[in-house]
Protein backbone atom coordinates (compact mmCIF):
# COMPACT_ATOMS: atom_id res chain seq x y z
CA UNK A 1 0.00 0.00 0.00
CA UNK A 2 0.56 3.83 -0.63
CA UNK A 3 2.51 5.20 2.29
CA UNK A 4 0.36 8.81 2.89
CA UNK A 5 2.66 11.86 2.64
CA UNK A 6 2.51 13.77 6.09
CA UNK A 7 -0.41 15.55 7.62
CA UNK A 8 1.79 19.03 7.91
CA UNK A 9 1.48 21.25 5.92
CA UNK A 10 4.90 21.37 3.03
CA UNK A 11 5.98 21.49 -0.31
CA UNK A 12 6.48 18.22 -1.84
CA UNK A 13 9.08 18.69 -4.85
CA UNK A 14 9.56 15.11 -5.89
CA UNK A 15 6.03 14.30 -7.42
CA UNK A 16 5.83 13.50 -10.99
CA UNK A 17 2.35 13.50 -13.20
CA UNK A 18 2.29 10.46 -15.94
CA UNK A 19 0.47 10.35 -18.44
CA UNK A 20 -1.03 8.44 -21.81
CA UNK A 21 -3.65 8.64 -23.70
CA UNK A 22 -5.52 5.34 -24.83
CA UNK A 23 -7.61 4.75 -27.91
CA UNK A 24 -7.64 1.32 -27.98
CA UNK A 25 -8.22 -0.59 -24.61
CA UNK A 26 -11.37 -2.13 -23.35
CA UNK A 27 -13.13 -0.14 -20.78
CA UNK A 28 -13.32 -2.78 -18.14
CA UNK A 29 -9.69 -3.11 -18.11
CA UNK A 30 -9.19 1.27 -16.81
CA UNK A 31 -10.44 0.33 -13.22
CA UNK A 32 -8.55 -2.54 -12.86
CA UNK A 33 -5.31 -0.66 -13.87
CA UNK A 34 -6.13 1.84 -11.55
CA UNK A 35 -6.31 -0.56 -8.50
CA UNK A 36 -2.74 -1.27 -10.14
CA UNK A 37 -1.62 1.75 -9.79
CA UNK A 38 -2.79 2.60 -6.34
CA UNK A 39 -1.55 -0.60 -4.94
CA UNK A 40 1.66 0.21 -6.51
CA UNK A 41 1.91 3.76 -4.71
CA UNK A 42 0.41 6.40 -6.84
CA UNK A 43 -0.96 9.19 -5.17
CA UNK A 44 -3.76 9.83 -7.33
CA UNK A 45 -5.13 8.42 -10.84
CA UNK A 46 -7.61 9.53 -13.31
CA UNK A 47 -9.44 9.47 -16.35
CA UNK A 48 -10.43 11.54 -18.92
CA UNK A 49 -12.49 11.44 -22.38
CA UNK A 50 -10.96 12.84 -24.66
CA UNK A 51 -10.19 12.71 -28.84
CA UNK A 52 -6.98 12.40 -30.73
CA UNK A 53 -5.88 12.29 -34.50
CA UNK A 54 -8.18 11.43 -36.65
CA UNK A 55 -11.22 12.50 -33.89
CA UNK A 56 -10.95 9.33 -32.90
CA UNK A 57 -12.56 9.02 -29.03
CA UNK A 58 -9.88 7.86 -26.29
CA UNK A 59 -9.13 8.00 -22.39
CA UNK A 60 -5.98 10.06 -20.82
CA UNK A 61 -5.01 8.50 -18.41
CA UNK A 62 -3.28 10.37 -15.58
CA UNK A 63 -1.79 10.47 -12.62
CA UNK A 64 0.21 11.59 -9.72
CA UNK A 65 3.09 9.77 -7.99
CA UNK A 66 6.67 10.36 -6.43
CA UNK A 67 9.82 10.45 -8.43
CA UNK A 68 11.10 6.89 -7.26
CA UNK A 69 8.15 5.33 -8.34
CA UNK A 70 8.17 6.46 -11.84
CA UNK A 71 9.64 3.02 -13.06
CA UNK A 72 7.29 1.01 -11.32
CA UNK A 73 4.54 3.23 -12.75
CA UNK A 74 5.60 2.60 -16.39
CA UNK A 75 6.25 -0.64 -15.78
CA UNK A 76 2.33 -1.31 -15.19
CA UNK A 77 0.74 1.35 -18.08
CA UNK A 78 3.23 -0.53 -20.37
CA UNK A 79 2.32 -4.10 -19.52
CA UNK A 80 -1.16 -3.68 -18.46
CA UNK A 81 -2.49 -1.19 -21.51
CA UNK A 82 -2.28 -0.64 -24.86
CA UNK A 83 -0.32 2.40 -24.84
CA UNK A 84 3.07 2.86 -26.49
CA UNK A 85 4.65 5.96 -24.71
CA UNK A 86 4.78 7.20 -21.44
CA UNK A 87 4.78 11.48 -20.90
CA UNK A 88 6.37 12.34 -17.75
CA UNK A 89 6.74 16.08 -15.72
CA UNK A 90 8.11 16.99 -12.45
CA UNK A 91 5.96 19.19 -10.17
CA UNK A 92 5.46 20.39 -7.27
CA UNK A 93 2.73 19.66 -4.96
CA UNK A 94 1.60 21.84 -1.98
CA UNK A 95 -0.27 19.53 0.51
CA UNK A 96 -2.48 21.20 3.48
CA UNK A 97 -2.20 20.57 7.09
CA UNK A 98 -4.17 17.49 7.90
CA UNK A 99 -6.39 17.13 10.74
CA UNK A 100 -8.94 14.53 11.72
CA UNK A 101 -12.33 15.28 14.10
CA UNK A 102 -14.68 13.12 14.94
CA UNK A 103 -18.66 13.70 14.83
CA UNK A 104 -21.48 12.37 16.44
CA UNK A 105 -24.82 12.73 14.07
CA UNK A 106 -27.33 10.73 15.53
CA UNK A 107 -26.39 7.30 13.28
CA UNK A 108 -22.86 7.13 14.24
CA UNK A 109 -19.58 9.13 14.25
CA UNK A 110 -17.84 9.92 11.09
CA UNK A 111 -14.42 10.98 10.80
CA UNK A 112 -14.00 14.69 9.25
CA UNK A 113 -10.57 15.35 7.76
CA UNK A 114 -10.00 19.07 7.84
CA UNK A 115 -7.40 21.00 5.48
CA UNK A 116 -5.96 23.12 7.16
CA UNK A 117 -3.36 26.54 5.15
CA UNK A 118 -1.37 28.96 7.55
CA UNK A 119 -3.36 27.90 10.47
CA UNK A 120 -6.94 28.63 9.44
CA UNK A 121 -8.97 25.60 8.21
CA UNK A 122 -9.87 25.85 4.96
CA UNK A 123 -11.41 22.21 3.60
CA UNK A 124 -13.44 19.83 5.26
CA UNK A 125 -14.42 16.73 4.27
CA UNK A 126 -16.62 13.49 5.98
CA UNK A 127 -14.87 9.98 4.94
CA UNK A 128 -16.85 9.20 2.33
CA UNK A 129 -16.74 5.31 3.35
CA UNK A 130 -18.21 5.70 6.62
CA UNK A 131 -21.07 8.51 5.50
CA UNK A 132 -21.70 5.41 2.91
CA UNK A 133 -21.72 2.72 5.77
CA UNK A 134 -24.08 4.71 7.86
CA UNK A 135 -26.52 4.78 5.03
CA UNK A 136 -26.56 1.51 4.37
CA UNK A 137 -27.35 0.55 7.92
CA UNK A 138 -30.32 2.78 8.64
CA UNK A 139 -31.56 2.71 5.42
CA UNK A 140 -30.97 6.50 4.57
CA UNK A 141 -30.28 8.43 1.96
CA UNK A 142 -26.39 9.16 1.86
CA UNK A 143 -27.22 13.00 1.65
CA UNK A 144 -28.74 13.12 5.33
CA UNK A 145 -25.57 11.87 6.65
CA UNK A 146 -23.83 14.32 5.20
CA UNK A 147 -26.29 16.99 5.98
CA UNK A 148 -26.32 15.97 9.65
CA UNK A 149 -22.60 15.91 9.72
CA UNK A 150 -21.87 19.66 8.23
CA UNK A 151 -25.41 20.33 10.88
CA UNK A 152 -23.45 19.21 13.36
CA UNK A 153 -19.91 21.17 12.48
CA UNK A 154 -21.59 23.96 12.28
CA UNK A 155 -22.96 23.96 15.51
CA UNK A 156 -19.47 23.30 17.22
CA UNK A 157 -18.18 26.40 14.98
Amino acid sequence: MAAHPPDKEHLDDHMVKMEVNLDDIPGEWLGYVMDLLFEAGANDVFYTPIYMKKNRPGILLQLLCSLKKVNTMKKILFSETTTLGVRYYPLTVHRLERTYKKVATEWGTVTVKEGIHDGIVVQRAPEFEECKTIAEQHHIPLKKVYEQVWHVMGEET
